[in-house]
């Protein structure tokens, strides 16, 4: 069976390295908020290009600190791509914010030229998602963050190392905020986040957040949270951080290949921005004619693995029936989680695999 996405072939590439420091931080005798936590935010920090970046235990927690640490919360709007991962809006309304939803463009991302109509008096920031391991437009985002006085947060959970315009995504806006589940292109060994700044104060509040609310032990300033990224996952993310250049020219290769080579008029394949670049998180193709579940079928009867990312829009999820949209609201978003389908893409794969694959989708009529 062809995995979509084969985490055990990323691990092997490593191996050595990766058991060398787990030991490392069994015998250290300290687990939470040590010398590699420190290492690892300053290394991090320097690849985004930041200056400060703080860790912590999720990429959702990144986000929904994020919007509170902007004091962002009941009554105000955020601005978000209708067809974002579900947790985007979770950290928006965890705080009692409200979604405001903008179709994607054929990137997968926001389509910024339809941001500026959704601004309203109480819009008070856009959550610039660079997806699939590409970047938003930046300047277009930017821009009207600036005109409007508004706060950008960007979430780079599936864009570790992107580029928008030679500037590296996280860097880019007020905070960056980062996803390390194992999937993602520098994925931890459990759950593990962070978020990256420009901005001291805001350094500084995540913090004391992330740690109960307190700045000193036992002294607690806010009522705050336990997200605080631990020594193991930061040790093991300091090892791949080492290799994820590598690791992204290798997602790059495979994709140009599948760019390069699958040719059937039913499916449609995925484009990178003019100013961005791609790490290629997933390789979602779109099926035509109604097609994708008898593709899925095809696929998994030949031995290959796919995801729908994701078969259900957050506007018509069940966890937000509450703001009362419905279907045909979002009638771009809708099409594109009728149609778009992740196929095997991971660090390891074979050149039969892919052929494999190729060959499938070629095939398949």
């Amino acid at each position: 069976m062809i995995l979509p996405n084969d985490l055990g072939r990323q691990f092997a590439l490593h191996a050595g390295e990766y058991e060398q420091k787990a030991v490392e931080v069994l015998r250290s005798g300290w687990y939470i908020l040590g010398e590699e936590v420190k290492a690892f935010e300053n290394e991090w920090a320097n690849f985004i290009g930041s200056k400060y970046c703080v860790g912590l235990a999720s990429g959702l927690d990144a986000l929904w600190l994020s919007f509170k640490i902007l004091g962002i919360g009941a009554g105000d709007d955020v601005i978000v791509c209708a067809n974002a991962y579900i947790a985007c809006v979770m950290g928006i309304t965890i705080n009692g914010a409200n979604p405001v939803f903008v179709e994607p463009d054929k990137y997968n991302n926001i389509d910024a030229s339809k941001i500026e109509a959704a601004v309203t008096k109480n819009t008070k920031a856009i959550l610039a998602v660079h997806l699939f391991g590409q970047s938003c437009d930046m300047d277009t985002i930017t821009a009207i963050a600036k005109k409007y006085g508004l706060k950008v947060v960007e979430d780079c959970a599936q864009s570790h190392g992107n580029k928008w315009k030679g500037k590296t995504v996280g860097s880019i806006g007020d905070i960056g905020c980062f996803s390390f589940y194992p999937s993602k292109g520098c994925g931890a060994f459990g759950d593990a986040g962070a978020i990256t700044t420009d901005d001291k104060e805001i350094a500084d509040a995540f913090r004391i957040y992330r740690n109960y609310g307190s700045e000193k032990r036992y002294y607690n300033k806010v009522v705050g949270a336990n997200s605080r990224l631990d020594e193991m996952q930061a040790g093991l993310l300091r090892v791949k951080l080492r290799h994820l250049g590598e690791l992204n020219a290798e997602r790059c290769r495979l994709a140009g290949r599948y760019t390069e080579e699958i040719g059937n008029p039913l499916i449609e394949l995925p484009e990178v921005r003019p100013g961005a670049d791609s790490t290629w998180h997933q390789y979602v193709i779109r099926v035509r004619e109604g097609k994708r579940d008898a593709l899925i079928d095809y696929l998994k009867e030949r031995g290959i693995g796919s995801i729908i990312h994701y078969p259900i829009p957050p506007h018509l999820s069940e966890a937000y029936a509450y703001l009362g949209k419905k279907k045909g609201d979002y009638p771009i978003t809708e099409r594109y989680a009728s149609e778009v389908l992740s196929i095997p893409m991971f660090n390891g794969m074979t050149e039969d695999e892919q052929n494999a694959v190729i060959a499938a989708l070629n095939s398949f009529r």
